[in-house]
């Protein structure tokens, strides 16, 4: 018998609470079943609403009561057309892209994109900035696709390390290159609300692709990012 068998319920759930306080992620792709999408937005709301009825009730709110009753509503819908938009396929961006007629060949850099996600392990709100590079081959991309493809990952229960490696593969994909930066700096709310209740700290992930792993290109992206070229 192995020794997860022999484990108690309570000893696997403390496992799992320090897996999701230490922000471990099993995969690169967002963990999705296969049926996740068998139901229709209108039909995720529907349930949604009825389950977190069911979780303010049990809270021991009164769900008569003028302010709360269309909460349940609220959340729903606030759930499947905002937070968690990004779940769904059909609303990924368009990523066209252009020729680089200009053979423009320096690095582009799209910094302080506001940026909205929430943890996967606590569905608590992360909230900060992505600073995005690129050094264009034969393609370039518009500034805003740039914008919107950081917000369509961030829309999803999310590992800050794995928003950043999904932003950079679409944009190393769509670009046809190599050479991707992307740097968040970012605030957990479930290391601010719980837990430590650490008010100042913020999170910072990074990752480099084709010529910015080089020394001197990181070193001038980071300069950017940070106002440090005169």
């Amino acid at each position: 018998m192995s020794d997860k068998t022999n484990k108690t319920s309570e000893e696997v759930l403390r496992e799992l609470e320090e897996m999701g306080d230490a922000h471990i992620m099993s995969s690169i792709a967002t963990p999705l079943r296969s049926d996740a999408f068998d139901l229709s937005d209108d039909e995720k709301i529907e349930q949604i609403q009825g389950y977190f009825e069911k979780i303010m009730h049990t809270l021991g709110l009164d769900l008569t009561d003028d302010s709360l009753k269309g909460t349940p509503k609220r959340v729903a819908k606030l759930f499947v057309n905002d937070l968690f938009k990004g779940l769904n396929e059909k609303n990924k961006p368009s990523m066209s892209t252009f020729e680089n007629k200009y053979q423009y060949a320096e690095m582009l850099v799209e910094k302080d994109i506001t940026l909205y996600s929430n943890c996967e392990h606590h569905f608590l709100p992360i909230v900060g900035k992505a600073h995005v590079a690129y050094i264009p081959t034969d393609k370039v991309i518009g500034l805003s696709k740039i914008n919107r493809i950081v917000d369509y990952f961030s829309r999803r229960p999310q590992v800050q390390e794995r928003l950043a490696i999904q932003i950079l593969n679409e944009l190393k994909t769509a670009l046809d290159t190599e050479d991707v930066a992307v740097y968040i700096d970012a605030e957990h709310m479930c290391v601010s609300s719980r837990g430590a209740s650490d008010q100042s700290s913020s999170t910072v992930t990074v990752e480099y692709s084709g010529k910015f792993k080089e020394e001197q290109t990181k070193n001038e992206f980071l300069a950017y990012i940070n106002n440090k070229l005169k």
